[in-house]
């Protein structure tokens, strides 16, 4: 469809030639994804997890694992290795200023 044809109204925003080339495109071209920042809260939160299960087993700094029916399976350790693993490979797949 022709744009002269669309009864919208289409902004066209253009770059001043005289600007600084840092007022379009900050820093050195390199942008940081989301996925990056998922990977790094998700890498903390199964460092936390980890290390309560930790403590949990062996009974450091007065935690015990809860009177639950399925204790014995240890749920926060491998739902700690879990999002340890997961924010392992998102923060080092997405990582700034990788080759």
């Amino acid at each position: 469809m022709d744009e002269t044809q669309d009864p919208k109204p289409h902004p066209h925003v253009h770059a001043d030639a005289n600007a600084p080339v840092d007022a379009i495109s900050p820093g050195r071209g390199e942008s940081l994804s989301i996925w990056f920042f998922c990977g790094i809260l998700t890498l903390g939160y199964g460092i936390v997890l980890v290390l309560t299960a930790a403590c949990e087993q062996f009974n450091l700094f007065g935690l015990h694992q809860p009177n639950t029916v399925l204790a014995n399976l240890h749920p926060t350790f491998w739902w700690g290795m879990c999002l340890l693993l997961f924010g392992l490979f998102y923060t080092l797949k997405f990582r700034p200023g990788k080759g």
